[in-house]
C-alpha cells in the first residue's frame, strides 16, 4: 500500500521540478535561440525580437554552408576522425583495462601507477609538439588518432568494471580450453557493452568537439577539422578590422540573401546537432555503464 504524500511532500516535489523546468529552460533555451536564427530570413532577422520561432523560415544560410567546399572538407575529416578514432580507442582501452585487471602480471602496480601518474602530470606543448614531429604526424590524418589513442580515466573505469565481472566465468572458460584471447573477445567484450558503449560516447564527443589538435598539428586546409572552421569563423566575425569568413561565405551567393549572423548560427547548429542526437541511442547504457564502472563492489 503506498503512503500518501503529506502537503509538505507535495510543495517539495512542486519545488524540485519547478526548479528542474527553469535549469532546463535556461540551458536550452540558447540552442533554441540558436536554431531559430539559423532558420529564418537574414534580413528579417536585424529587426531582432526572434524568440521562440522564425518569422520568416528559410534554408538559405545551410544551403550556402552547404556550397563551401572548405566547411565540407572539414566535415568529412570530423566525421572520418570520429568513425575511425572512437573505435580504436575503444578497443585499446579495453585490451589496457583487461591486461591491468590481472593482478598477477608482473609489474602491475609499476604499470598502474605509471598510467595514472600520466593523469596528473604532462610534459606540455612544445615538448608533445617536438614528440608529434618526430614521429612525422604533423599534417597527417593520424595525428587525430595516435597521440589520444588511449585515456586513462576511461582505463580505469573499464578495468574496475572488468574486475567486478564473476572469476568464475574465465574459470570455466580455462577449463574448457580457452585461452586469453578468446576469453577477452568472446567472454570479456560482451559483458562491457554498457562502459564500451559510456566511453564510446565520450571519445565520440571528443573527437567531435576537437579543434585545437587540428589548429596546432595541421597547417593544409583539407585536414582541417569543423570545430576548428568554427572557431575560425567566429574568431573572424568577431574582429571588426577584417572582414569575416561568415561575411565572404554570405556575399560569394548573391542570390540567397544571408548575413554572416545567420551563417554563424547555420555553422553551430551544424556543428552541435549530429552529436546531439546521437546520444539518445546510447542513453540507456550511460547511466549504467558510468556506475558500475566507477564503484568497485
Amino acid at each position: 500500500m503506498t503512503e500518501k504524500k503529506t502537503i509538505p511532500d507535495k510543495l517539495f516535489d512542486i519545488s524540485v521540478y519547478a526548479y528542474m523546468l527553469v535549469i532546463f529552460l535556461i540551458t536550452f533555451y540558447p540552442f533554441w535561440n540558436i536554431l531559430v536564427v539559423s532558420l529564418n530570413d537574414a534580413t528579417d532577422s536585424v529587426r531582432g525580437g526572434l524568440y521562440l520561432w522564425p518569422r520568416v523560415f528559410t534554408l538559405d544560410s545551410y544551403q550556402t554552408i552547404f556550397r563551401n567546399s572548405e566547411l565540407i572538407s572539414s566535415v568529412k575529416v570530423t566525421v572520418l576522425r570520429t568513425v575511425v578514432g572512437t573505435p580504436l580507442s575503444v578497443l585499446c582501452i579495453c585490451m589496457m583495462a583487461y591486461s591491468l585487471s590481472k593482478r598477477e602480471l608482473i609489474g602491475w602496480r609499476f604499470f598502474t601507477l605509471l598510467f595514472i601518474f600520466t593523469m596528473y602530470f604532462g610534459g606540455g606543448l612544445i615538448p608533445t609538439y617536438m614528440i608529434i614531429k618526430s614521429l612525422g604526424l604533423i599534417d597527417s590524418f593520424w595525428v587525430f588518432i595516435f597521440p589520444g589513442l588511449i585515456g586513462v580515466f576511461l582505463m580505469i573505469l573499464v578495468r574496475t568494471y572488468i574486475e567486478q565481472l564473476p572469476s568464475e566465468l574465465e574459470e570455466s572458460a580455462k577449463i574448457d580450453g580457452a585461452n586469453d584471447l578468446q576469453i577477452f573477445v568472446r567472454i570479456i567484450l560482451p559483458l562491457c557493452v554498457p562502459v564500451l558503449a559510456t566511453i564510446a560516447l565520450f571519445i565520440g564527443i571528443g573527437h567531435w568537439n576537437a579543434w585545437y589538435d587540428s589548429y596546432i598539428y595541421t597547417y593544409k586546409p583539407e585536414l582541417k577539422t569543423l570545430q576548428a572552421i568554427l572557431v575560425k569563423i567566429l574568431n573572424q566575425f568577431q574582429t571588426g578590422s577584417m572582414v569575416s569568413e561568415a561575411e565572404q561565405m554570405a556575399n560569394s551567393t548573391k542570390r540567397i540573401p544571408v548575413s554572416g549572423e545567420s551563417i554563424r548560427m547555420a555553422v553551430t547548429m551544424v556543428a552541435t546537432l549530429p552529436i546531439v542526437l546521437v546520444y539518445p541511442f546510447i542513453q540507456r547504457f550511460f547511466v549504467k555503464g558510468i556506475m558500475m564502472g566507477a564503484i568497485k563492489s
